[in-house]
């Protein structure tokens, strides 16, 4: 799977920074502001600065408000092109709008469908049928949380996603996980086959030819 995302997490030594996205140490400091003459420390503001960019995030009762998107991956370097403005999207509003940004991401597991052997108009039916094929259950959960979380993003349920926005969250990275999993691993497996000695890869072919035609 691609490299594990590591959220940025309130006095963390290190993760994944949101502004730079690369994992890397943090420095904290204290926050003060001037009155008058003196100084006075603000004890629920603190800020951590990212030894790679060297560029400060500001943080607020332990939350995060500058930079004020959500502290989400960014989409998988084989995203479809057909998904990739839908999930850059819901990555830009998951601070402000964690249930709009999980509808965009059901719409997402939508996109990604005919991708990954669905038709992309029934997320419910696709995922009956990939699992019929084999689907690893890993996979299937993965699917099913994209698909229950955002359809309560649409349709307000059981799931109460403005009280729990980190629900919302990790579903870019389920997101991320099911593209490495079903796009990106079958791809370098056929690009490593694919660059085997053709005689290596002739005798493959008919090894597996006798196998089906034995009775």
């Amino acid at each position: 799977m691609q490299g594990e995302y590591i959220p940025p997490k309130f006095q963390g030594s290190d993760f994944h920074c949101p502004l730079c996205n690369v994992y890397a140490h943090q420095i904290w400091y204290s926050v003060y502001t001037q009155r008058n003459s003196d100084w006075e420390e603000q004890p629920e503001l603190k800020s951590s600065c990212c030894l790679r960019c060297h560029e400060k995030v500001f943080w607020h009762n332990e939350k995060i408000i500058i930079p004020s998107s959500a502290p989400v991956p960014m989409p998988h370097i084989d995203m479809p092109e057909d998904c990739m403005p839908i999930y850059n999207e819901a990555r830009e509003i998951a601070a402000a709008s964690p249930k709009a940004s999980a509808a965009l991401m059901r719409l997402v597991i939508q996109k990604l469908m005919p991708h990954i052997g669905g038709k992309g108009k029934h997320i419910d039916t696709d995922i009956k049928t990939l699992v019929a094929n084999g689907l690893p259950e890993q996979v299937q959960q993965a699917l099913d949380v994209c698909r229950v979380v955002g359809n309560n993003g649409v349709h307000p349920g059981e799931i109460n996603i403005d009280e729990d926005p980190d629900v919302a969250h990790q579903l870019f990275s389920l997101v991320n996980f099911i593209v490495e999993d079903r796009i990106s691993r079958p791809n370098k497996i056929k690009n490593m086959f694919n660059a085997l000695p053709a005689g290596a890869k002739e005798a493959v072919k008919k090894r597996d030819k006798a196998t089906t035609e034995t009775p």
